[in-house]
Order: C-alpha cells, then structure tokens, then sequence
C-alpha cells in the first residue's frame, strides 16, 4: 500500500512545494475558480433538472377496456380503480357503478385479476360472480354493476404509436454533465491542495480521483446494459463531491472513510434497485424490512453511544455507525404497499404500530430530530395508503398530545429548544453554533471565499449539523442553493412519476423517499440559520458521514424504481412493452402454409 502511494505523494510535494514558491499564483488560482465554480454547478445540473422535469412521460398501456359503446380505454398502470368516482384511474360514469367498484391489477407474470371492493351492484367474469377475487384473461368480459366490459389488448397501430412517443421521450444524455462534473472535481481537488498548503495530504486527490473513476465506471457499465437515464445519479455525485469538498476542510483524515461510505451507497443504490424489480418478492420481504427498522434502533439503544445529546451511534473497532439512517430505507420498505395488499388490509394498524415502536425508540434515544423525519415520512405514507384526512388529523392529534407528555417529564429538552429564534441574544452559549453559521455564510457571499480557506469547520458538527453554511461560506450562496434546488427536483420528479407509476408500491416508496429527503434538508438548513430549531439532522448527500450518505444513496433507489421512461431505470424490468408490441403483431400476422403463400382460413 505505502508503495502504490509513493508516486502521488512525490506529485503532491512537487505541487506543494511550486505552490509555496508561488504564492501570488494561489490567490489567483483561487479568485479565477471562485467565478468558475457556480458556472460549472449550473452546467452540470442543467440538463440532469431540465430532463427530470420537462420530458413528459407518456403513460405505458397494458391492455385496454372495450366499454358497451365500443369505445376503448386504455390500462395505464398496473394496478386500476374502477368505479364512478373521480379518483378512479378507469371512470365509469354509470348510476349502477360504485365509486370504487372493482380493481384490475397485473402481476408479474402477465396475469391479470379483478377484486371486488365491497361493491353494491356486484362484479362478474364472463357471468360468473366473483368473491373477492377472479383471473381475468384477454378476451373475458368484466360487467361492473351490469355494465359489460370487455378486455382486450391494444391494437398493432397502438402500440406502434405508444412506442413511437415513448422513444422521443428518450432522457437526455448525461455526458455533458459528466464532463462539466470531472472538471469541477480536478478543479475543486486543486483548490483544497492550494488551500492546504504544506499541510495537504494525499488523500485529497485520491478521493476525488476515486470519485471521478466510480461515476465514469458506473455510467458505462449501466450504459452496456442499455440504460440511458442518469439524471438522478448526476445530482447524486455532485453533491456527493461537495461532500469530499466539506470533508477535506473539516476533517481530511476522514476522506477515505466519505469515499468508501459513498461507494458502498452506491453498491446498496444498485442492490436495492435490482431487489424492487421483483414485486412479488417485494412483498414478500416487507415485514422482514419492519422487523429490521425496529431491530437497528433497538440495539443503538441498548448498545449505542451519546453524541451531541442524543444516543444514535454505534462503535464497532473505532468505527462509529448511526444504524438509525438504514432503518429510514427498512420503514419506508415496509410502509409501501401494492394496491392488492390495501385491499387486504384497509386500515393502517400495522403500520401504525410501526411508527409508534420506530419513534418511541427515538425518542427514548433522544433523537428527535430524527422522530421528526419519520413522523412526517409516516404522515405521506398513511395519506397516500388510506386517503382518510380525519384519521391523519386524529393520530396528529395524538402526536401533539405526546410530545407534550414528553415535555413534561422531560423539561431538560424544551431547554434545547429554547433558542430557536432568539439565537444572537444567546450568541455566545446555547446560541453559539447558529450564529457563527450565519456569520460565516454572510461572509462568503455569493461565490464564497474558497474551498478550504473558511473557519466555519472549526466550530462542532459544522460538516454535518451546520453543512450548509460551510457552502455557503467557503463554496458560496450559488453553489449552497443549488445542493438544495436539486433535492428539491427530486422530489418534483417523484410527484410527476406517480402520474404514470406501474405500481402504488413504488408510487408510495417514491413520495415518501423525497418527502424525507426535503423534509430533511430542510430541518439541516433551515435548523442552522435560526429558522427551525436545530434539531442534529443532515443534509442529504452532504454531511459528513458514512451512514447518512449510504442511507440518501439507498432512498434514491425508490425515486429511480419510479421511472417508467424507457430504459431509464434499472430498478423496473425492461422491453416488457416492446414484448406486448411483437405479440400483438404475431396475433395479426396472416398464417403462412409451408410454401410461403397466404393459407386460406375457408375450409374448401
């Protein structure tokens, strides 16, 4: 190892060493790339937020419902509501049709079934009542309250068509991005080399050498299997390389550690992606993720280590883990639900169990801020699983009544609280770290002082709690909006995604992965500042931190499962619709006799 090192310890010195004879070329390296950094954030995350949120995605369709006038409605996802209310994906506005009469769900196997909801008119297969549950083949007339429907798959001229958009709604190509990011990247390592001085290491380099060869290896391993959609993981190694950027100000000897945490959130990125192809086994393993969400946070209890009040971090060999970030994947894994399942079970009582043991741990923990995260993860969930705007407002309720229990016999955390607004007139104690956060953002202005040359990393957790104003300060307000403007886009992306989703499994996990991201950063940004209390969460992609990066890395795997665009993601089966195509165009194609002439279908 100390030999492989020998080469680009040899380079550092030999910089380092021009650098110190050449001081005035520092400050202008410095106050070139101060103007040219905010240039390259925009460059690299133009096209990745213009193709998340400009391209519309045409719906995929599945089969198609003849109605008893003999117009066609197509099957857009796989799992459909029918019925009379305007919440249906498939509206029969017939007096006999329930609101939400009957549903028709896919499986992963081309089979297709219909489950009565409770209805009052009854639903039938081919005249025969069905209890709960039917298969249903292509061909088989579905009558909802009397009202006949027959299945049917699209037509060839259809499906051409349907493939035709959906090609032009091909993603836009990342290289440019990926470019305009490697040059950020040699840009940024140079500027905390310069920064550094004498005092630079190695590892600063290294890591961002790494970086760089991961992105590239990862974009064409993923474009030999023909995926063509990297939008997401753009916005991800970018603000993963602002990370390296904190973590090489704050803490250089911990930049190994950053780049491993980043490349084993990848690999648990890519795991997960693969794991939700598979719904049936999705499914199978939901109650095995709750079991493992309540499992993490019940041994950081027992096991676990105080750190800035609250005890969230296990240390294993000098290796200090926040289990509590993996088990925001293993909730939001078993809160999500196919729409098969809610059929199943319409309440939430399970689910409610589960929120109440993972905040309770939490609490015990003194991890609020983290509580916080999984109440409103929680809150999107249930909504979209249940719809009942009485039941949410009833178990907010009881939140509200609970966290006044808590307060009472536990006064010493409202202390904690106590300062959030009134920051500058404690300055100096319970204030001290919001206010230093300000100052040091104000003073880095728009474009910042430069990468490494800030004082803000002196203060405690200003790489994690206070991240944000370590942009602000050393990579300027441009750059410290821009991190946040792309979480943002991920959360719009997940909005439009659910639109067309194959599934209410990954339209759910979607909504909830991005509800947690924003709500996160904005508890880590807004929390610094004095405009929320600061409650020790980070920010998303770019904290200092192992866990933290693994766990964002694993919550981008729901938002990629929710992309239906054409090969754009992995983490759905592929060509399913190009199948359908190439069968609908057998069932049409004339028989051809052993001579290779038409044969006559008239018996003679």
């Amino acid at each position: 190892m100390e030999t492989l090192l020998v080469i680009p310890q040899t380079l550092l010195d030999g910089l380092t060493a021009f650098l110190a004879a050449h001081p005035l070329a520092v400050e202008w390296y410095t106050a070139f790339v101060r103007f040219l950094f905010p240039a390259l954030a925009i460059l690299i995350l133009y096209r990745a937020i213009r193709s998340l949120l400009k391209i519309p995605h045409t719906p995929e369709t599945w089969g198609q419902l003849s109605l008893p006038n003999g117009a066609p409605i197509p099957l857009t996802h796989w799992e459909n509501i029918l019925g009379r209310g305007r919440t249906a994906d498939i509206q029969l506005n017939y007096p006999s049709v329930s609101r939400q009469h009957a549903a028709l769900c896919r499986g992963e196997d081309d089979s297709w079934t219909v489950y009565d909801l409770g209805s009052k008119g009854g639903t039938t297969v081919n005249g025969k009542q069905v209890e709960g549950s039917a298969p249903v083949k292509l061909g088989d007339t579905i009558a909802l309250g009397g009202v006949p429907l027959l299945f049917l798959p699209q037509t060839v001229a259809e499906r051409e068509e349907l493939e035709e958009k959906r090609r032009a709604e091909r993603p836009a190509a990342m290289w440019p991005s990926f470019l305009w990011l490697t040059l950020f990247q040699v840009l940024a390592c140079l500027q905390l080399i310069t920064a550094a001085g004498q005092k630079a290491s190695v590892a600063i380099p290294l890591a961002f050498l790494g970086l760089t060869a991961v992105m590239w290896l990862y974009a064409a391993v993923l474009r030999a299997t023909r995926c063509v959609g990297f939008e997401m993981e753009t916005i991800a190694f970018f603000l993963s390389t602002l990370s390296l950027a904190v973590t090489a100000s704050s803490a250089p000897g911990s930049l190994f550690k950053q780049f491993c945490a980043i490349v084993l959130g990848l690999g648990l990125f890519l795991v997960l992606g693969v794991f939700l192809r598979d719904l049936g086994r999705v499914q199978k393993n939901r109650w095995l993720m709750a079991g493992a969400a309540i499992g993490l946070l019940g041994i950081t209890l027992v096991l676990g280590q105080a750190k800035f009040g609250a005890v969230n971090w296990i240390s294993i060999g000098g290796i200090s883990f926040q289990p509590s970030e993996i088990a925001k994947i293993c909730y939001i894994f078993a809160g999500s639900a196919t729409l098969e399942r809610l059929f199943r079970k319409r309440n939430l009582t399970l689910f409610i169990v589960l929120t109440g043991v993972c905040i309770g741990l939490l609490g015990l923990m003194s991890d609020f801020g983290t509580a916080a995260i999984f109440f409103v993860t929680f809150l999107v969930i249930a909504y979209l699983r249940s719809g009942d705007w009485a039941t949410l407002s009833l178990i907010c309720g009881g939140a509200v009544f609970g966290a006044g229990i808590i307060l009472k016999f536990k006064p010493y955390i409202l202390d904690r609280f106590a300062t959030w607004g009134h920051a500058w007139e404690a300055a100096s104690t319970t204030g001290y770290q919001q206010t230093r956060t300000m100052s040091a953002a104000a003073s880095g202005g728009l474009l910042g002082m430069g990468g490494g040359r800030g004082w803000l990393h002196r203060v405690a957790a200003a790489d994690t709690d206070l991240v944000f104003g370590m942009l602000c300060e050393e990579w300027g307000l441009l750059i410290a909006v821009l991190a946040v403007v792309s979480i943002i886009t991920l959360a719009f992306f997940a909005v439009r995604a659910c639109r067309v989703g194959r599934s209410s499994f990954y339209t759910i996990a979607a909504c909830a992965a991005s509800s947690l991201l924003v709500f996160q950063t904005c508890l880590n940004v807004f929390g610094s500042v004095d405009l929320l209390p600061l409650t020790g969460v980070t920010f998303p992609f770019v904290s200092n931190g192992g866990s933290a990066m693994m766990s964002a890395w694993g919550l981008l795997a729901f938002l990629k499962a929710a992309d239906t665009r054409e090969n754009a993601s992995f983490a759905i089966r592929g060509g399913q619709q190009r199948r359908l195509t190439a069968e609908a165009r057998r069932r049409t194609e004339p028989v051809q006799d052993p001579f290779g002439e038409e044969a006559d279908d008239e018996e003679d």
